[in-house]
């Protein structure tokens, strides 16, 4: 079972995918969003599927794919969390994670265009996976405690501008929300279709060239410490976003940076959560 939103922007129509098939859920509710996971929206989703009374999507297949949940309250990240791209960037080994916050308004859906800044030199791609938010996690007592508040992952390209993150006054944020920065999808995963967070292989292609090849397993601050670290700072509601960093193979670890141009073509997959692909355009 995936959970999808189809349509155009601002018109998306939720859906449930089985076997390849998109079945409305309109019935059920109009998004995907804090108000669905906080009402168990999952456990219903699974009733109806069950029930066998969904009707199919019309002409789903034709529609364009949506980011997969409504806009979060708040987007919370990680940087420098696998160790191999720790190793690239040749900086030290985090001893505890290093957070960063990011605008919702930068989701775009996962094969909408990726629009290059003006004045953009260093814009770089980074495949990350990211974690949904199912119930309120504030002040966990332990990282064991922390997954039950996972409603599910998706597929993000946490993209930055490396420029503006690091010669501009030295503020992460104006690298990280420009528009269109944070394409997600194709679909949202519930949590125990998952079997492990900590096994999935993760891939980028730029213009068909390998340049991301890694693994959640080489993350240094897994998914559920990252939850439960979180939580001791900030209270993480139903339907935000946790990004937990990305592997090596950025362009800022190449020893000759080839950063996005207008015109280049990403790709990013990430086991079991599907593909995407964004055409680069300009500002």
């Amino acid at each position: 079972m995936r959970l999808q939103r189809l349509g155009p922007v601002g018109s998306e129509q939720v859906a449930v995918v089985v076997d390849d098939v998109a079945y409305d859920l309109g019935q059920l509710t109009n998004d995907f969003d804090a108000d669905f996971f906080a009402a168990d929206g999952l456990r219903r989703v699974r009733d109806l599927v069950a029930a066998g009374t969904l009707k199919p999507l019309p002409g789903a297949a034709e529609l364009r794919v949506g980011p997969p949940i409504g806009r979060p309250g708040k987007i919370v990240c990680v940087g420098l969390n696998y160790r191999d791209h720790v190793a690239e960037t040749g900086q030290e080994m985090p001893a505890e994670p290093m957070v960063f916050m990011k605008d919702p308004s930068t989701i775009v859906g996962p094969n909408d265009d990726l629009v290059i800044p003006r004045g953009s030199r260093k814009t770089d791609w980074e495949v990350e996976l990211g974690v949904v938010i199912g119930s309120t996690a504030h002040y966990l007592a332990s990282p064991e405690d922390a997954l039950e508040h996972v409603a599910g992952y998706v597929l993000v390209n946490d993209v930055s501008e490396r420029e503006f993150q690091k010669e501009r006054g030295g503020s992460i944020d104006k690298g990280k929300n420009c528009a269109t920065f944070s394409p997600l999808g194709p679909w949202f995963v519930p949590r125990d279709e998952i079997a492990d967070p900590q096994r999935l292989r993760l891939t980028t292609t730029v213009n068909g060239e390998s340049r991301q090849d890694g693994t959640t397993a080489d993350m240094i601050f897994e998914v559920a410490h990252i939850v439960w670290y979180l939580s001791q700072f900030m209270p993480l509601y139903p339907g935000e976003l946790v990004l937990t960093g990305t592997p090596a193979g950025v362009a800022l670890g190449m020893a000759e940076p080839a950063f996005l141009r207008a015109g280049d073509v990403v790709e990013i997959s990430g086991e079991g959560l599907g593909a995407t692909r964004q055409r680069c355009v300009p500002a």
